[in-house]
């Protein structure tokens, strides 16, 4: 139950409030920590609330008190630096308990008072430490010093003062968690960009073929440089796989690489996708917004299926790669920007610009340095390489132990033609491991579209005995595979005999020295 003099003394700290609203109200209204804090003794000095101030925060990973904010001091404040417990700005941090001291002058922890109220040793002050505080830890010390009365009533200061750290405690602990997610977002950002630059290097695009090697040459001559680049070659060749590996070998790998799908992007809407629009502009511009060229400003910009492209637009990028400027759609200042260029297509621009729908000015002004990218079915070589690596990359995503591609599979693959090329093998795989229950993908996890395939070598209509023997063979290609062509070891594996196995292999035709040399 409160006393009488508590009573009183929380009516006398109602007077404070309009001077406690106005705190807050600078507080809020401070763009960093240092400024609330410093606003904050300035407003209690200049109210005569307070001879001087100071306001610690807590350093966690030092153990340290350290000074942020001061008023009416003579101190530099990167020098009043206390351990925790050290005098009596320690001591309220390491209780976390306000400490009153009527008399500085007869209190030997106060390690302040010659910097103090001017420096002056012949005014006496009284002393009040409140800890800034949740309800969790310590995160500093409001520290004041008031003049003294013989009489003085601290009961209605105290509350008064209680408040205003229990302000400051909100203000600090929400900087420092803005701060933290501040450092955490820089730091996934450092991380991921080095990420990027490692994903990306060309060294970790898949294949060896001399096709794909004289890709990686191309790449390597000008990914430094600042040259425009052409990509050409059929859809699902991995175009924009390679658009990100020479961006992020070049100079620009730190600046952002910004991709547009010219065909996916409304023939009303492009102009301004591509150079952002002014206020006003149009219905519905209540903001200037940027556009692509002004965010990718720096970087590089991937056009994505560059033949796409309207007449008028080709005339308006025409410009952009010839003088690096443009205007925002409703804009009358010219914005200058340093952009790369990267565009691919899978369509015969010759064709194009003979017909009269995409422009020869353009078309030299992209094809500065052209890079083909062969597809799938004339890199033969490369589609065990690419399976077995989508296999692993799909294993881990969907939790699956996945360790091999079976023989009647890989034949199936070699034998595909790919019209969708890369991304369509990854597709099958994906696919296949979804379908997969045990660690081995076989012939009938892939897609119809191979299985019924003319290349395939499957027929549209299985009876039951063809259905049952080709799975039989496969079963038997899978041990011989094993068990490197030992028959017993590959009876064994099947649980049958080796005379059983034998007139099986002899059935099926089924070469066992393939397997002996793999």
């Amino acid at each position: 139950m409160s006393t009488d003099k508590e009573n009183k003394a929380l009516l006398k700290a109602r007077d404070w409030y309009p001077t406690l609203l106005e705190i807050n109200q600078t507080i809020s209204r401070s763009k960093n920590l240092n400024q609330a804090l410093e606003a904050t003794l300035v407003e209690l000095y200049n109210k005569n609330i307070i001879l001087s101030g100071l306001i610690f925060l807590v350093s966690e990973e030092e153990e340290l008190l350290r000074a942020t904010a001061g008023v009416g001091n003579r101190t530099n404040l990167n020098q009043v630096v206390y351990k925790i417990g050290e005098g009596l700005d320690g001591r309220v941090a390491e209780s976390g308990k306000t400490i009153i001291v009527p008399r500085i002058s007869k209190e030997p922890l106060f390690l302040n008072y010659a910097k103090c109220s001017g420096g002056n040793r012949n005014q006496e002050s009284s002393y009040i430490g409140i800890p800034i505080s949740t309800e969790f830890r310590t995160l500093g010390v409001l520290s004041v010093l008031i003049a003294y009365h013989p009489r003085q009533n601290f009961q209605s200061l105290t509350i008064f003062l209680q408040l205003i750290a229990s302000t400051l405690a909100q203000t600090i602990r929400l900087h420092q968690m803005l701060d933290q997610e501040r450092r955490r977002l820089l730091d996934e950002n450092v991380m991921l960009k080095h990420k990027l630059q490692q994903e990306f290097s060309f060294h970790n695009i898949i294949g060896n073929s001399h096709e794909m090697r004289e890709v990686y040459e191309k790449v390597s001559q000008v990914a430094r440089a600042h040259t425009t680049v052409l990509l050409r070659g059929e859809s699902g060749t991995g175009k924009e796989l390679i658009a990100q590996a020479i961006h992020y070998n070049s100079l620009r790998a730190e600046e952002p690489f910004i991709r547009v799908n010219c065909a996916a992007i409304p023939e009303n809407l492009i102009e301004s996708e591509f150079f952002g629009y002014e206020k006003g502009a149009f219905t519905g511009a209540v903001s200037r917004k940027k556009g692509r060229f002004d965010i990718a400003d720096g970087g590089t910009l991937f056009l994505d299926e560059v033949s796409e492209l309207t007449p008028m637009t080709q005339v308006k990028l025409l410009r952009v790669l010839q003088e690096q400027e443009f205007e925002r759609v409703g804009g009358l200042n010219t914005i200058r920007v340093d952009v790369r260029i990267i565009a691919a297509t899978n369509a015969n621009l010759e064709d194009l610009i003979a017909r009269g729908s995409f422009r020869e000015d353009l078309y030299y002004r992209l094809n500065v340095f052209s890079i083909f990218l062969p597809p799938l079915r004339e890199r033969k070589s490369d589609i065990l390489l690419l399976a077995d690596h989508f296999m692993l990359k799909y294993g881990r995503l969907h939790g699956k132990a996945v360790k091999r591609i079976s023989t009647p599979a890989i034949d199936m693959l070699m034998r595909y033609h790919w019209p969708g090329n890369v991304r369509e093998l990854e597709n099958c795989i994906e696919r296949a491991i979804l379908l997969c229950e045990d660690q081995v993908v076989h012939s009938y996890h892939l897609p119809p579209t191979l299985q019924t395939a003319e290349s395939s070598d499957t027929l549209l209509r299985w009876s039951l005995d063809e259905a049952v023997a080709s799975y039989e063979k496969e079963l038997i290609q899978d041990a011989l595979k094993s068990s490197r062509g030992n028959r017993a070891r590959a009876a064994r594996l099947l649980a049958t005999t080796n005379r059983i196995l034998g007139y099986k292999i002899q059935k099926y035709d089924i070469d066992v020295q393939r397997f002996r040399r793999g």
